[in-house]
């Protein structure tokens, strides 16, 4: 492989080779990035939701715990 890239101008290695492997690969490489970016979203939301319900119900249990004592 190393023969093959010995001969070509630079520009050929580090501007054409990527620029195609980007177009033949960039379909593939947007869908894993918004796979991911889409999981990590939904888990943030999953997370404030989680936490969210925990407030109120913690909320909930003291401001009842505080009317037994009356």
């Amino acid at each position: 492989m190393r023969q093959i890239f010995a001969g070509l101008p630079w520009w050929v290695k580090w501007v054409a080779v990527p620029v195609i492997a980007l177009v033949v690969f960039g379909s593939l490489i947007l869908t894993v990035v918004g796979f991911v970016i889409g999981l990590l979203f939904k888990a943030l939301i999953f997370v404030a939701l989680v936490g969210g319900l925990i407030y109120i119900v913690r909320k909930f249990l003291s401001s009842s715990s505080s009317r037994s004592d009356w």
